[in-house]
């Protein structure tokens, strides 16, 4: 009886996994087709699932009548920048945190943690008003990316999973003499590959999709980003759904070439802990 109740739990799981599975890949297949099709098949309330001609004018469409090339090199720079130096400094600083000792540092972390509660709506004009009129940076890259060099919160989330890294290699270096750099770079580093992928990942998709700042600090065509592109992509006459999905979908594809190329170092970082013993 204890067998057949647990039969039927495991059947019930997968039946809700894979509808929440179809339910989440069904936008996705769709925006993949319609970019396949022409707008007035892409916008049809009765949508074919596999189209009757396969077109690539939806895509000649995007990249003939947009500067595409450019909004996408934009987002790839912003998105690969942040994702360096937040990668960097936010480890630095969690390795600070968890590992070294010095006077106020926890007040520090506390202090720095407790600006995560403050909503990021209530800090957008006193930055940008330093953005623009103090520093003068606006419609530069600077002004897109300055804010965001490393936040609070990927400096939290390698605190939280560097200490869990053993100590004893750490003082077994520094007898050895190694400077907390180097013992840093080529000890903690080395060991926190899955932590850093999962911040590398989370860090880029974030940044990749981030769409209100730079909205809100550009102001040329040429310096948009393919989110802000995307949303400025209209016609006077109708919308062209199926160049807008062309666009979405080329605007995918980096996400989803930085996910399984760092996919077993995630997969390990969100597993970390998961199991005493």
């Amino acid at each position: 009886m204890q067998s057949r109740s647990k039969s039927i739990l495991i059947a019930v799981s997968a039946a809700v996994l894979v509808l929440w599975v179809l339910i989440s890949i069904v936008p996705l297949y769709w925006m993949i087709i319609g970019s396949f099709q022409d707008s007035k098949a892409s916008a049809s309330f009765q949508p074919r699932w596999v189209p009757d001609v396969w077109s690539m004018a939806p895509y000649e469409r995007f990249f003939g009548k947009t500067m595409a090339v450019r909004w996408l090199f934009n987002s790839l720079l912003i998105s690969s920048v942040l994702t360096v130096t937040n990668v960097f400094f936010a480890s630095l600083a969690g390795y600070a945190f968890a590992k070294l000792k010095f006077p106020g540092r926890n007040s520090i972390f506390w202090i720095l943690l407790s600006t995560m509660m403050i909503p990021a709506q209530v800090t957008l004009i006193p930055l940008y008003v330093l953005m623009i009129n103090v520093f003068e940076l606006g419609n530069t890259y600077t002004a897109i990316v300055l804010p965001s060099l490393a936040t609070v919160g990927n400096i939290f989330l390698m605190k939280q999973y560097m200490s869990s890294l053993p100590t004893s290699l750490i003082h077994a270096a520094r007898i050895d003499a190694t400077s907390e750099f180097g013992i840093f770079w080529k000890i903690i580093m080395p060991m926190a590959k899955p932590g850093l992928a999962v911040l590398a990942i989370f860090t880029f998709v974030a940044h990749w999709n981030d769409f209100f700042w730079p909205l809100l600090v550009t102001s040329s065509n040429s310096m948009r980003t393919i989110q802000v592109g995307l949303a400025s992509f209209k016609f006077a006459e109708a919308t062209d759904y199926g160049a807008i999905m062309a666009g979405a979908t080329i605007g995918a594809v980096p996400m989803f070439i930085l996910f399984f190329s760092l996919q077993k170092y995630f997969l390990q970082g969100i597993t970390i802990g998961a199991v005493k013993g």
